[in-house]
């Protein structure tokens, strides 16, 4: 069964860092590509980031150069290193794995930027 475990949400104020993990079980996830979502309340759930099984990223343009998603393909394990962060970074950080017809997620982070 797979199972994503997020840790590293938190309180923090403008400008600062915090580092999300998502570590991932059940099965090998090297071709598999993993990313991160988010949901701010009242909002819908967004992207954010996501790197494939090559390392090539993506991201959400608010955060390009903020942000930085990388993975480890020996400990299943997918990062999100969030730098400058601000107000309206607060959210729930969701991470997801997917290839082809599967997708799965984790069951969230809280991310709280406030002053």
């Amino acid at each position: 069964q797979v199972q994503l475990v997020e840790s590293g949400g938190g309180s923090v104020q403008p400008g600062g860092s915090l580092r999300l993990s998502c570590a991932a079980s059940g099965r090998t996830f090297s071709d598999y590509e993993m990313g991160w979502f988010r949901q701010a309340p009242g909002k819908e759930r967004e992207f954010v980031a996501t790197i494939t099984r090559s390392g090539r990223t993506d991201y959400l343009p608010s955060v390009y150069g903020r942000f930085t998603v990388s993975r480890d393909n020996a400990k299943n394990t997918v990062y999100l290193q969030m730098n400058s962060l601000k107000l309206e970074d607060t959210a729930v950080y969701y991470c997801n794995v997917r290839h082809i017809s599967e997708s799965y997620w984790g069951q969230g982070t809280q991310v709280t930027v406030s002053s």
